[in-house]
């Protein structure tokens, strides 16, 4: 293939991709039909098709990235401080901050594990958010800031508990939701650390 060709393949993947994404955010998986990307994008049912298999690979590729840009926003936030249990509060909070964008919440906690099934949404997790915490834990033990424990266990807790309380910001209209459940999350997460 030749340079260009492949450059012109990755332009209408990228295009495909980030209609696909705005659609399926604004509008939920469901509602979307293929004619309406291929309309928004201005390519060929073809050209989706030589890119993806189906509307529900092209859904599961715009997961992956709202998968990773929630594990680089995460990333980020608790990049900005150097203590590593700051960095695991902050961190934490991060995630519940990012899960309340409205496209974040359609696509990767209401659609993504309706769309794909639990399991396969739980790798997706698990390949970024939650590696990311289980390394920051494992480095909380490591210096005695966390008792010493199995980190695989604990990793699964913390995650659980924060994918429910992402879940519950999404559907809730409580005004005071994020800011209630991140003060509770500080609580929970300082009830963790190793007496001194």
């Amino acid at each position: 293939m030749s340079t260009i060709r492949a450059q012109q393949r990755e332009e209408t993947r990228r295009a495909l991709l980030d209609h696909s994404r705005r659609l399926f955010a604004t509008k939920g998986y469901g509602a979307v039909g293929l004619s309406e990307i291929v309309t928004a994008t201005g390519v060929t049912k073809g050209a989706l098709y030589h890119n993806f298999a189906s509307k529900a690979e092209l859904f599961r590729a715009v997961l992956e990235e709202v998968q990773q840009e929630v594990g680089e926003r995460v990333s980020a936030a608790a990049e900005t401080v150097t203590d590593p249990w700051g960095q695991l509060v902050i961190g934490c909070e991060a995630f519940l901050t990012t899960c309340t964008d409205p496209e974040i919440q359609r696509i990767m906690l209401i659609d993504g594990p309706a769309v794909l099934g639990w399991h396969e949404w739980r790798a997706g997790d698990e390949a970024t958010s939650a590696r990311h915490l289980g390394e920051a834990l494992q480095l909380l033990v490591d210096e005695g800031v966390l008792p010493r424990q199995p980190i695989e266990p604990l990793t699964h807790l913390l995650s659980g508990a924060m994918n429910e309380a992402a879940l519950w910001l999404a559907t809730t209209d409580e005004p005071h939701a994020l800011a209630d459940t991140t003060a509770s999350l500080r609580r929970l997460l300082e009830s963790m650390r190793a007496a001194d």
